[in-house]
């Protein structure tokens, strides 16, 4: 396919890929610019992979957009972040038919100002109108794992002091069909620019059996080049989910 460099050329993509978009902060300290200049720059690569993705014919992007614990930042940096965000929907909403997008939210979208929770309700109902077959970009906004699956547990609890659900009937595929991503497969990989090495409580029930690519690349910093290379190295995976792989 065109754009595609010989690191990936060749290998399978995987359905659903996550990325955990790390490194903004730093990218702009090594150039003496503040923080909130490595966010512009970020927003521009998350716009350059989510095409080339969608491109290559990942049905499901999933990406780490703003986390609970990001409002810890400074009130200027969270700012910036919102308005980011903010623009980018807009533009969602004039680009999703013409480009084949959807577009999904994982997170407490409440607790958002209530301008910004507004415009992803609206863009999210836009989106639901568009073609199923359509590449699905889901945006982790005021999103945490721990925090998703404590939003899915008081909602099941909630079913069974209603009545609708009961303790005995809970199982994987049922308590799944309450997170954020009910309805969307788990991610095959899931990728993380900026040389850290952990979740930074991600997709934390998703990822039970995700593969995963660890790149010292900073997030502005990250091309095309990089999700070939991941690809490639998911390729090369025995996953076994448990079990053992057959000799030959």
């Amino acid at each position: 396919m065109a754009g595609r460099n010989d690191a990936g050329a060749g290998a399978v993509p995987p359905r659903h890929i996550a990325i955990i978009m790390d490194g903004n902060g730093r990218w702009a300290t090594k150039r003496n610019l503040p923080r909130t200049a490595g966010h512009k720059v970020g927003a521009e690569t998350f716009r350059k992979i989510a095409y080339y993705c969608k491109d290559i014919g990942i049905r499901y992007l999933t990406v780490y957009a703003f986390s609970t614990e990001n409002w810890k930042r400074s009130v200027e940096e969270v700012n910036v972040i919102m308005r980011l965000l903010e623009r980018y929907l807009y533009e969602l909403m004039e680009l999703m038919a013409r480009d084949h997008f959807r577009i999904r939210f994982f997170g407490d979208l409440t607790g958002l100002p209530p301008s910004l929770e507004k415009l992803a309700r609206r863009t999210y109902e836009v989106s639901g109108a568009l073609p199923q077959d359509y590449c699905l970009v889901n945006l982790c906004i005021n999103y945490g794992g721990r925090d998703e699956i404590l939003r899915a547990a008081r909602r099941y609890a909630a079913d069974c002091a209603k009545g609708t659900q009961t303790p005995e009937n809970l199982d994987d595929a049922l308590f799944s069909s309450y997170l954020d991503s009910a309805g969307i497969p788990d991610p095959e990989l899931i990728i993380r620019p900026s040389g850290e090495l952990r979740l930074s409580n991600f997709l934390l029930w998703q990822c039970a059996y995700s593969e995963f690519y660890f790149t010292d690349t900073l997030w502005p910093d990250f091309t095309t080049d990089e999700i070939d290379r991941a690809i490639a190295a998911y390729a090369q995976r025995n996953r076994r989910f448990g079990g053992v792989k057959e000799s030959k």
